[in-house]
């Protein structure tokens, strides 16, 4: 298999790959039904990257794709990426600080969908740029099909990412999400129309998107802004501010510095 340790000393992959271990021996002794997997996903790997491509790989294989094959692959877009590990862990600091059903990396890692969803696209991300469209679109596929997350592999997201929950999550072919958001379950970044042009939404940093709201067109969201849950939004939303309803309308201008990080889901000031 290809190297995909893509680390240097200060990169934040190496302080998250630290804690995972630890936290994935002690519990491959508190748990040992766990211990095979623990040592296979985590313990026996090298770094995170080789982590993330035995565990997605196993996720996605199928009797006509094999975990040997995707394990292949997966190394490949690592390689033509060294971002994604990168991305990856900061992924993980993401969810374990915001979500406080979330206990350990190991948790987040092994078991929350919205972050392996995540991983998945980027690796199809790195392939479709990389010339291999009808792969990228094969892991779309079987993304949808384990999870109910579809991210079209041309679309483009930032890091520090989380997808909270996440089934039920669409994203365009020209949809962008930028930095540090957080995106809850059922959400839809669509288009408008079916012409082949930039047709999706592009999402700022520090954004948070509550549950089931849909953000449809060519419209941009601006960095630190609120969009409440089941909002149907049609138009530009300037940084800053919080939109409920549908359609969406404004309801009230900063509510914190930093709305994803916060997740406080009502219309008032974050406590």
């Amino acid at each position: 298999m290809p190297n995909v340790n893509l680390a240097t000393d200060n990169s934040p992959d190496i302080c998250v790959w630290s804690s995972l271990k630890k936290e994935a021996a002690a519990y491959a002794t508190k748990e040992v039904a766990l211990s095979s997997l623990l040592h296979a996903t985590i313990l026996d790997q090298e770094n995170l990257g080789s982590a993330m491509v035995n565990h997605l790989s196993e996720k996605l294989a199928t009797p006509d794709f094999s975990t040997l094959k995707l394990r292949k692959v997966l190394a490949e877009a690592m390689e033509s990426d060294p971002r994604i590990v990168e991305y990856a862990a900061k992924d993980l600091l993401a969810v374990k600080d915001r979500d406080p059903a979330c206990t350990s990396f190991l948790q987040a890692f092994l078991y929350f969908k919205g972050f392996m969803a995540i991983q998945i696209y980027r690796c199809s991300h790195a392939l479709m740029k990389s010339g291999r469209d009808l792969l990228a679109f094969h892991l779309q596929n079987r993304c949808s099909e384990l999870f109910g997350v579809d991210i079209n592999p041309a679309a483009r997201i930032g890091h520090g990412i989380m997808l909270d929950h996440a089934t039920g999550f669409v994203m365009g072919e020209t949809a962008v999400i930028g930095n540090e958001c957080s995106i809850l379950q059922g959400v839809t970044l669509g288009g408008t129309g079916k012409a082949d042009e930039d047709r999706h939404p592009k999402i700022g940093d520090r954004v948070l998107i509550g549950a089931g709201a849909c953000v449809l067109g060519n419209i941009r969201i601006g960095n630190g802004s609120k969009i409440a849950a089941g909002s149907v939004v049609l138009k530009a939303v300037p940084a800053n501010c919080t939109v409920a309803g549908v359609p969406a309308k404004p309801v009230g201008g900063p509510c914190c510095d930093n709305p994803a990080k916060s997740m406080v889901q009502t219309l008032g000031e974050a406590k």
